[in-house]
């Protein structure tokens, strides 16, 4: 009977150490939940940079297996000219196709003779058609003529931009698109001087969508808001495709190289039907391995299946180290890439290299831009002259 009352007494005490012992471990608990919060939740997803801790074998390749031509890039600034050759010999790139030679203001003059006075053996010059003219009547001979001029002083191809069709207007008000008729002359006058168009029409599929948390691009994007093109004033993507295809079909005897695998990476299903349907297209790889890295498998097909009909181009200012990206991309099987330093942060993957053979390599490098290069009809020596110096 003591004993019971004795328990009794003791188990308002026990309970009351129990909740000072529970409260202390909770206060402990917050404390501690509180500290690691505070770690984590500092930290803005944008500045988020996990390095990896894989460690696999990894093949440095400094310059590409066979020379290359860069059939894509570009010259902003004509001081930055003599930047150009160092790097290119540090990577092994030959030659450097600049595509900035535009017809406004008859700046194409200024930049040809800058780059013909610089190395007219390695740096090869386009011409841009000034698409601003484009309600003036004739407008379509008059840029065909000035084409023919930069031909004469040296130009080699003609670029076009991704305005055309997605930003560029006329008089109306309205969108000028890719296949508007009056820009047939320009087209027909590269089909008869044999030289190719570079074309860029519309941009990553992400940027044609709202810059959301679904955006795959959103730091890109973030960084360079001018490039979203979402919303009712932009065309549809597609429909800005289909427009350039018109053009490709409408001119069979003009070669098109679809610049950033042909502006539809994500589906290499659809850009492997038009090479099936187009003889005269062909694509470049540049600013583009992030997409055709993160598909190795699908990528490699391709490759192996479209090897004559596409080139490599980088579209970023000769960098050795932005070529050694590509070579690593293309040459070897290392694993979990980085693709930044390549062109620069376009979304949050990692590639892996497609490990071309030897074969293929040598024409993605070189030798499908000098088959295009070697239908040149005008006046003056061809690419492929200066080329062949180049390596004798």
């Amino acid at each position: 009977m003591k004993l019971t009352i004795l328990k009794s007494n003791c188990l308002p005490l026990i309970l009351f150490f129990l909740s000072i012992v529970l409260m202390q471990c909770q206060d402990k608990s917050t404390e501690n939940s509180d500290h690691h919060t505070d770690k984590v939740g500092d930290l803005r997803l944008l500045d988020w940079d996990p390095q990896s801790m894989m460690v696999t074998t990894k093949t440095e390749v400094v310059k590409s297996k066979f020379p290359s031509i860069d059939i894509h890039n570009h010259l902003l600034d004509l001081k930055d000219i003599k930047e150009y050759i160092p790097e290119m010999d540090k990577a092994g790139v030959q030659m450097v196709i600049l595509l900035d030679g535009h017809a406004k203001d008859e700046y194409y003059k200024e930049f040809i003779a800058t780059i013909s006075k610089e190395n007219p053996d390695r740096l090869i010059p386009f011409f841009t058609p000034d698409f601003t003219r484009i309600d003036e009547d004739g407008f379509g001979a008059n840029q065909a003529r000035l084409l023919e001029e930069a031909v004469t002083l040296g130009a080699r191809g003609m670029k076009i931009f991704k305005s055309l069709g997605l930003t560029i207007k006329d008089s109306t008000g309205k969108v000028v698109p890719v296949d508007d008729p009056r820009i047939d002359p320009i087209w027909a006058k590269c089909g008869e001087l044999g030289i190719p168009v570079m074309i860029h029409v519309s941009d990553p599929k992400a940027f044609f969508t709202p810059i959301d948390k679904f955006n795959e691009r959103y730091d890109e994007l973030g960084t360079h808001p001018q490039w979203a093109f979402f919303g009712d004033e932009y065309p549809e993507k597609n429909e800005i495709l289909d427009q350039r295809n018109r053009v490709i079909q409408k001119h069979p005897n003009t070669i098109f190289i679809g610049a950033h695998v042909g502006n539809l990476p994500e589906e290499l299903h659809r850009v492997g039907q038009w090479l099936d349907a187009f003889p005269n297209f062909y694509v470049d790889i540049d600013a583009r391995i992030s997409e055709l890295g993160r598909q190795p498998y699908s990528a490699r097909r391709f490759f192996t299946k479209y090897q004559d009909r596409i080139l490599f181009g980088s579209d970023t200012k000769p960098s050795a180290k932005a070529y050694s990206i590509y070579w690593e991309f293309l040459e070897t099987d290392n694993e979990y890439i980085n693709p930044a330093a390549g062109h620069h942060l376009q979304g949050r993957w990692m590639i892996y290299g497609v490990f071309l053979p030897d074969e293929i390599l040598e024409k993605i490098y070189h030798k499908n831009a000098l088959k295009i290069f070697d239908s040149y009809k005008g006046s003056g020596e061809k690419v492929n002259e200066k080329w062949k110096r180049l390596l004798n």
